[in-house]
């Protein structure tokens, strides 16, 4: 099977129910069909192979839709470049991609209109790329993770089983399109679903409650700092939106325990956190039914199996879900797996039930006189403090202990760097206590929110 027999559970068992809403205009599964099946015909008319690369530098809109289900359609790779991205970083992923055509304009897609309304007659195997997702670059040149519609797939059939995804669901979606999250969780769970969804060309906190009241969704995908953001809602509309949801999904960094407590208390709903990757799409998560441990990201999804590096606590996954490899990246490809298991960089450990909890990137490792500092222990504690909006901690060479912990912070009134390294010390060893406090008035972070540490 392909994505198609996936999506043809909604495009065609669901022709008339409508799917999508996107600004004041909705549409039924058939006809997104219908234009997609033009689209398809347009990029055949254009001399597309499968195997073909497309690039598309778009924002969130009905027409990335379009050109995505047509790429499903006809084998094409789709190839999303983030729309924050400049001149150096796109034309970096145009030059190691070699795609066909590069699409950043809306338009592109209306010479299909007049085209034939049928599928192309061109079946993709399940192996086949779907996707080129091109990773974040914070240690070199991003590369290109090849997506194929069978990992696209069980990554969907997992969180619709997991999450008690169906077509009784509705989705806000606010991420966007051109991630692993917005696509391979919010338009793949939305398509396989059947559900009805309502995209936002992008999250805007001044709209959100708006838009929860008028769309009454059950379900919502969002990343740390929407949550943060979402903790200024006053608690009557707070309470209201919680009233009607069914879940909160968290997720592409890691979510404060205190966010999470923070959340509860005023929604009425404890998010469920997982962890997923662009290699891998979605590894783990906390139980739909069952405890949703703060600070954790659950257990292993149905067929991907784990296992931690016994010196450095690194994560090694296998699955249906995990890429085969990076595009024409053979020595980086090489280095990335481990008698079949790929090795993520990401350092976790294991409770005796099985949940799994993150301490950072084995690049944010923290070596100081010999002892390990796991960052994320430091800013979770950090964050817990009235006074500190947000936190990162990284290392700093030092002449004698090789590496110190400093300590990045967003502060609120009545924050003292001297009280608070003095309650750092009652609770953390010494070795963990942040030699130096460094206010901003941000942390910089990518498109998903992701702390950047490499720029502090």
């Amino acid at each position: 099977m392909n994505l198609c027999h996936l999506f043809d559970l909604s495009l065609t068992g669901r022709r008339d129910t409508v799917a999508l809403e996107f600004q004041d205009r909705s549409y039924t599964f058939g006809e997104l069909d219908s234009r997609s099946n033009r689209v398809a015909q347009l990029l055949v008319r254009k001399g597309m192979q499968p195997g073909d690369r497309l690039c598309v530098y778009l924002p969130n809109c009905v027409e990335m839709i379009d050109i995505y289900l047509a790429c499903v359609k006809t084998g094409v790779i789709f190839v999303p470049i983030n729309i924050l991205y400049r001149d150096r970083e796109i034309s970096h992923i145009v030059a190691d991609a070699e795609p066909r055509e590069v699409i950043s304009d809306p338009c592109w897609t209306e010479e299909a209109a007049a085209l034939e309304d049928t599928r192309p007659q061109i079946f993709p195997d399940g192996d086949d790329a779907a996707g080129i997702i091109y990773t974040s670059g914070t240690t070199g040149p991003s590369k290109g993770a090849i997506l194929s519609h069978n990992n696209f797939a069980a990554n969907a059939v997992n969180l619709l089983a997991c999450w008690k995804i169906t077509s009784e669901d509705r989705l806000l979606l606010g991420l966007p399109l051109f991630h692993v999250h917005g696509l391979g969780n919010g338009l793949h769970c939305w398509l396989a679903s059947g559900c009805r969804m309502r995209l936002l060309e992008r999250f805007e906190y001044h709209k959100a409650a708006d838009e929860f009241r008028a769309f009454r969704p059950t379900l919502f995908f969002g990343v740390p700092t929407i949550y943060v953001r979402l903790l200024g809602m006053g608690q009557g509309i707070a309470r209201e939106i919680g009233a009607f949801m069914r879940l909160f999904v968290s997720g592409s960094a890691p979510l404060p325990a205190q966010v999470l407590e923070d959340f509860r208390a005023l929604f009425g709903h404890t998010i469920l956190e997982r962890y997923g990757m662009s290699e891998t799409l979605m590894n783990m998560s906390n139980p739909y039914e069952g405890e949703r441990r703060p600070g954790t990201v659950g257990l292993p999804l149905p067929g991907v199996s784990v296992r931690l590096d016994e010196q450095t606590g690194e994560i090694y996954l296998r699955g249906p879900n995990v890429f085969s490899g990076y595009w024409r990246r053979e020595e980086a490809t090489r280095a990335a797996f481990v008698d079949g298991y790929f090795r993520t960089g990401d350092l976790a450990t294991r409770s005796p039930d099985g949940y799994y909890t993150l301490s950072g990137r084995k690049s944010d490792l923290i070596i100081s006189s010999g002892f390990n500092i796991y960052p994320r222990e430091i800013e979770e504690f950090l964050q817990e403090q009235p006074e500190i909006a947000e936190a990162a901690v990284v290392g700093r060479s030092d002449a004698v202990r090789g590496e110190v912990p400093v300590a990045y912070v967003v502060v609120l009134a009545g924050f003292d760097a001297a009280g608070m390294r003095s309650r750092c010390r009652e609770k953390l060893a010494s070795f963990k206590v942040p030699k130096e406090f460094v206010e901003v008035e941000k942390l910089p972070r990518n498109a998903m929110g992701k702390i950047e540490k490499h720029r502090l």
